[in-house]
């Protein structure tokens, strides 16, 4: 496995610097007077991954990039959830077992619809031109609830979010855990996704992508070909690391391959370094 290569990193803690040197910012302002919710950097595994048969989840690197491209909101307090199917408030119960739960920690039927919303009691702000996309953790599925995504101008807007979560079997109880994460924030730069021009064309348009591709192709008929005859015995199982690696099948090395993200905590000014 290779080491990821950090770009703009600086020295300063919650701050770096985009490909065109520009510093970078992101700040999480507490705008309740009482307790905020823990955020922490969005871990690399997966409890479900490393549940997979001999781990083999993590071989899959998009996953793994996925899992930490962003920050994790948890949940301060373990509660039960039931929605009965009903479209107005009191159709969602939610049910903390009696615990005293501060008011901006708490999760409440707020819409209806059986969807459950989280109050966020952080105004975050970017750096200009950039957009926070609050969604679900990557890759960390929930029986019974699917979170929803919103996309948030935070470089100028004043308003605090809410984080929603639609339950999706009327009847069955979902539980939220103490220190889970519900919510994964992201910042995306504005309108860098107009900026693409998506088109099709002929894979032979391109002979050099063509040609790895062909050849990738083969590697991996080949793969699935041993590890057929590892189920009975007559072969030892294999894996194609090339992408883990940063190498196409020719032998070319990609130059900003990355393996893992280092992302920097949250931290209070006085806390920087």
């Amino acid at each position: 496995m290779g080491g990821s290569d950090e770009i703009g990193t600086t020295g300063e803690a919650g701050r770096g610097h985009s490909p065109s040197g520009a510093e970078l910012s992101l700040c999480a302002y507490e705008s309740a007077a009482g307790p905020c919710f823990r955020i922490s950097v969005a871990p690399r595994g997966r409890a479900w991954m490393d549940a997979t048969d001999k781990r083999f989840a993590n071989r899959c690197l998009p996953l793994l990039m996925a899992n930490q491209a962003g920050w994790l909101i948890h949940n301060s307090h373990e509660f039960r959830v039931v929605w009965n199917g009903g479209r107005d408030r009191g159709s969602t119960e939610v049910d903390y077992g009696g615990a005293p739960v501060p008011q901006p920690l708490r999760a409440l039927s707020h819409f209806g619809y059986g969807i459950l919303s989280w109050s966020i009691p952080y105004l975050f702000r970017t750096s200009p031109g950039f957009n926070l996309l609050a969604r679900g953790p990557a890759n960390w599925p929930k029986d019974g609830a699917a979170p929803l995504e919103g996309l948030v101008e935070a470089d100028w807007a004043v308003a605090t979010f809410t984080m929603n979560w639609k339950l999706t079997r009327p009847g069955a109880s979902v539980t939220f855990a103490a220190d889970e994460p519900f919510c994964m924030i992201v910042p995306q730069r504005r309108g860098e996704l107009e900026g693409f021009w998506p088109e099709t064309r002929p894979l032979e348009d391109d002979p050099d992508a063509e040609a790895a591709h062909e050849a990738w192709r083969g590697r991996r008929h080949a793969t699935n070909v041993q590890n057929f005859m590892a189920e009975f015995g007559r072969a030892p199982k294999t894996f194609d690391r090339h992408y883990f690696q940063g190498i196409s099948p020719d032998g070319r090395r990609a130059e900003s391959h990355q393996t893992r993200l280092t992302l920097r905590e949250f931290t209070r000014e006085e806390e920087r370094i």
